[in-house]
């Protein structure tokens, strides 16, 4: 289940919360009860290696600017 982050507008915490999707844009109570919150956007980091191959190559597989064919 996605967690979302939140801010209270009273008290200025942040917290986050496990919702379904479908809820994720219904209100929300901070923890010390107050009602006035705003979703915040979060980012998301993945981690990972390309491998040993090195990193994938570039869409169209030339290697320009836009992937080869078009800018010289």
């Amino acid at each position: 289940m996605p967690r979302y982050e939140y801010r209270c507008r009273s008290c200025g915490d942040a917290f986050e919360l496990s919702r379904p999707m479908a809820e994720s844009s219904a209100p929300a109570a901070c923890p010390a009860g107050h009602a006035d919150t705003v979703k915040l956007l979060s980012t998301v980091s993945v981690g990972g290696s390309a491998g040993a191959s090195g990193p994938a190559p570039a869409p169209g597989g030339g290697g320009s600017c836009c992937g080869g064919g078009c800018c010289g």
